[in-house]
């Protein structure tokens, strides 16, 4: 166990030091000074023991494979480069696309077969794909790849489907009807900030808050699993980005309520149960799903301004990254994982990020459309497993490669 280093560079410090020794929830005002202090080394050195008594020298990466079925988009969210508008009298922008169920399979078996154990399927809001689309998807690739884990859909799509599904249907009948075809958890995109000013500054024609959290409260209670994220570093405030995962931890603390609460098939040792500890793969349960679920990771996507229409706001820095990653496991007591997405942070501040409370590498990846930080203006944007391993390896920490429940593999 690593030893706490007592000085302090910002004595506001002092207070919060003592609450996380003593296993102490913070609050509001904790969440503020992390986030505006000087001190990041504190900061770090907290979340770091955090993270050492939930993973101790563990550091999870996964082999997975992401893709884009459409850029082409209803909204126009100002902090998004990746969409493109449908066509009008001018046409469709020359590097829009839609992808056919059969190409969208063959890369799914093209990873699978190349050993990835979890798809990550996003994509914009098409105005014309009806939702049998999106079910022939999951069933297809179930059909092609049946032990792939589809991880897929964000709330602001799930909220799409309902309103294009004919006849309608509610948000608890359309994930029905995706986990039916093949769907195994939803990877919380579309959170971006929680605030109503933001809301209607950066992305107003996207649904927000409640329709958020409605499909993610949904989810759980139907046992489907779901990640969180929070899009920071263009203009929100540091009170915006506390009161964002504050909300989150309102959440989680329901959603597990209700899963103690389960009788043994929503225990803590059941599949979707976020953060227990997993025996090998190889004796792992069947992927059925229980009673109910809550949040298995919270990931933080650092904003990135290029091609936006803030593509005059700087973006974060990478102090602030880690300043921002190592408050959220401060603050967020009941998710279980933190990611430091590497396609948005950097494989560098990734492997820095380890040690300010990080546990959660991501994975392979290979194609991200969303943003090109890390392919240099395009989209292959890859890391192997073997760079994986090296890149946390050298920063002190044990690899280990997870299935999408975060059992050991």
């Amino acid at each position: 166990m690593k030893v706490a280093v007592p000085t302090l560079a910002d004595p506001a410090l002092a207070a919060i030091r003592e609450k996380v020794e003593a296993g102490q929830r913070l609050d509001f005002a904790d969440g503020l000074a992390l986030l505006r202090t000087r001190d990041l080394f504190t900061i770090g050195e907290l979340a770091d023991l955090v993270r050492w008594r939930l993973h101790g020298r563990r550091a999870y990466y996964v082999i997975n494979r992401h893709i884009n079925y459409t850029n082409i988009c209803v909204l126009r969210c100002k902090f998004c480069s990746f969409y493109r508008s449908p066509a009008r009298e001018g046409g469709l922008a020359p590097d829009a696309y839609e992808r056919s169920i059969e190409q969208i399979v063959t890369l799914a078996a093209e990873a699978y077969e190349r050993g990835a154990t979890e798809v990550h399927i996003v994509g914009g809001l098409h105005p014309t794909l009806p939702f049998s689309y999106y079910l022939d998807l999951c069933r297809a690739i179930r059909s092609r790849c049946p032990t792939l884990h589809i991880k897929a859909f964000t709330a602001i799509e799930i909220v799409h489907f309902t309103r294009i599904s004919r006849p309608r249907r509610s948000i608890a009948e359309v994930l029905r009807a995706l986990r039916e075809a093949g769907l195994d958890s939803l990877p919380g995109g579309g959170a971006e900030i929680f605030d109503d000013r933001v809301h209607d500054e950066a992305f107003r024609h996207k649904v927000g808050e409640q329709h958020w959290f409605d499909v993610h409260r949904t989810a759980h209670e139907l046992g489907i699993p779901t990640n969180a994220t929070m899009l920071y570093g263009h203009i929100e405030s540091a009170e915006d980005r506390v009161r964002h995962m504050l909300k989150l931890r309102e959440h989680q603390d329901a959603a597990l309520a209700r899963l103690n609460a389960c009788p043994a098939c929503c225990s803590r040792d059941s599949a979707t149960a976020p953060g227990a500890n997993r025996s090998p793969a190889g004796d792992a349960p069947a992927a059925s799903p229980a009673c109910h679920a809550a949040f298995q990771c919270f990931v933080p996507l650092a904003f990135i301004p290029d091609g936006s229409a803030f593509s005059h706001l700087p973006g974060p820095t990478g102090l602030d990254d880690l300043r921002t990653l190592a408050t959220a496991r401060l603050l967020l007591d009941n998710i279980p994982h933190l990611k430091a997405f590497w396609v948005m942070h950097s494989p560098k501040l990734a492997q820095v990020a380890l040690s300010w409370g990080v546990d959660d590498f991501d994975g392979t990846v290979v194609w991200y459309d969303i943003t090109k930080r890390e392919g240099r203006g395009t989209n292959h944007q890859e890391l192997t497993v073997e760079q994986i391993r090296r890149l946390i390896r050298e920063a002190g920490y044990e690899p280990v490669q997870r299935d999408s429940w975060y059992r050991p593999i």
